[in-house]
C-alpha cells in the first residue's frame, strides 16, 4: 500500500531536493514488516523510472550517471525509463549521461516531458531505438553547441578549433540516432531548430507520440514491476 502525502506537516511529508532545495513530496509504504517513507524520486527509483529534469551541469550528470550504473547492478536484463525535461547545458555533462546509456547493459527508454532542447534532445535521441517518446504536447530543440573564448589569440584559435570538433562529434551522432543527412542535420543545426512532437517523429529525433500510456504497459509503482562548451 502506498500513500503520497500532499501537504506539508511537522511530520516530515516533504523532504528538500538536495539539488535545488525544493520540497519534494513523501511516499510511505506499508509493508509486513512496517512502515517505510520515500521521496517520490526514489521510489519511482526502485521502478527503474530516472529523471533528468533541469540544466545539465556536471552535479546534476553525476547523479543521473550514478542512478544508471546503480540500476544496473540491480538488474542488468531489465529496460529503464528516462524522462526528460530540460532546456540543456553543458557538453561534457551530457556527455557523460549519453556514454552511460550507451556503456550500461540494461535498454534505456527516454520520454520527451515538457521540453528536451539542445543536450536534452540529444539525449532525448540517444535513448533506444524503437524506446524513443515524446508526449504530444513536448517541445524539442536542436542547435550547434555554442561557446565563448577570451585571452591570446592563440588562446581563442585553440579553443575555436576545440568547439568545431565538438560540433562535428554532435553532427555525426545526430545522424547516427535520426537517420538523417550529414547535410539535413547541419542545416536543421546551424540555429536554434523547434519540433513539435510530431515533427520530431519525423525528424527521427524520437520513434513514437504517445498521447496516453498503451494499454499493454502497467504502471511500475502500482504494479511493482519496473517500468565547459554548453548545448
Amino acid at each position: 500500500m502506498l500513500d503520497v502525502f500532499g501537504s506539508s506537516s511537522a511530520q516530515g511529508k516533504f523532504h528538500a531536493d538536495p539539488v535545488t532545495g525544493a520540497l519534494v513530496p513523501v511516499v510511505v509504504e506499508q509493508t509486513s514488516r512496517g512502515e517505510r517513507s520515500f521521496d517520490i524520486f526514489s521510489r519511482l527509483l526502485r521502478e527503474r523510472i530516472v529523471f533528468v529534469t533541469g540544466q545539465v551541469e556536471d552535479h546534476m550528470a553525476s547523479l543521473i550517471v550514478a542512478q544508471l550504473l546503480f540500476l544496473e547492478s540491480e538488474n542488468p536484463s531489465k529496460d529503464i525509463s528516462m524522462y526528460i525535461n530540460s532546456p540543456g547545458g553543458v557538453v561534457t555533462a551530457g556527455m557523460a549521461i549519453h556514454d552511460t546509456m550507451q556503456y550500461i547493459r540494461p535498454r534505456v527508454s527516454t520520454v520527451c516531458i515538457g521540453q528536451a532542447c539542445s543536450m536534452g534532445s540529444f539525449l532525448l535521441a540517444a535513448g533506444e531505438p524503437g524506446m524513443r517518446i515524446a508526449l504530444p504536447h513536448a517541445r524539442i530543440m536542436i542547435h550547434q553547441p555554442s561557446g565563448g573564448a577570451q585571452g591570446m589569440a592563440s588562446d581563442i584559435e585553440i579553443q575555436a578549433r576545440e568547439i568545431l570538433r565538438i560540433k562535428k562529434r554532435m553532427n555525426d551522432l545526430y545522424v547516427k540516432y535520426t537517420g538523417k543527412s550529414l547535410e539535413e542535420v547541419e542545416k536543421a543545426m546551424d540555429r536554434d531548430t523547434f519540433l513539435e512532437a510530431d515533427e520530431a517523429l519525423a525528424f527521427g529525433l524520437v520513434d513514437k507520440v504517445f498521447e496516453s500510456r498503451p494499454q499493454s504497459e502497467q504502471v511500475g509503482v502500482e504494479s511493482g514491476t519496473g517500468g565547459a562548451p554548453s548545448a
